[in-house]
């Protein structure tokens, strides 16, 4: 797999009927290993091994509905309370980002109501507090400290 722009981790990888599959450790199970789930698993390693965010507070491909389409979230993070903190979707490195990921993320965040949102290709990352309704996203230079409190 590709060298990502975050830190190494050491990932349990194997192969089983055929497949290469990489152990996730927030949903404890191993699941396939696409160039997305690869983006993925460094996303949630560096959120919980070097910012610090609690991994029990996260949900990896969590179900939502959007227009009354059933939708996956890539990465959810919740606050202390339960509410929806931050929103990721993650992209393969070799998709370049675009608006396109962040209306993608936004219209799901519609449904959600986190309060970041962030895109990754595991190269560049984006993350911005949530916009209201009619504001433009205010971006953050990094992913914010996980905050303690709701």
């Amino acid at each position: 797999m590709t060298a990502l722009n975050l830190p190494g981790f050491e990932a349990k990888v194997k192969k089983s009927e055929g497949k290469v599959l990489i152990f996730d450790a927030v949903r404890k199970k191993y699941v396939v290993l696409t160039p997305e789930e690869w983006v993925r698993q460094h996303v949630v390693n560096y959120l919980i091994h070097h910012r610090f965010y609690p991994k029990a507070l996260f949900r990896i491909e969590g179900s939502l509905t959007y227009n009354r389409l059933q939708k996956r979230s890539d990465i959810l993070v919740y606050d202390r309370v339960g509410k929806p903190w931050m929103l990721i979707e993650c992209k393969s490195s070799d998709i370049k980002l675009s608006q396109r990921a962040f209306n993608q993320v936004a219209m799901y965040n519609m449904t959600v109501g986190a309060r970041y949102v962030a895109v990754s290709n595991g190269m560049v990352h984006f993350c911005c507090l949530a916009p209201g309704a009619g504001q433009q996203p205010e971006f953050l230079e990094e992913f914010p400290e996980f905050e303690s409190q709701g």
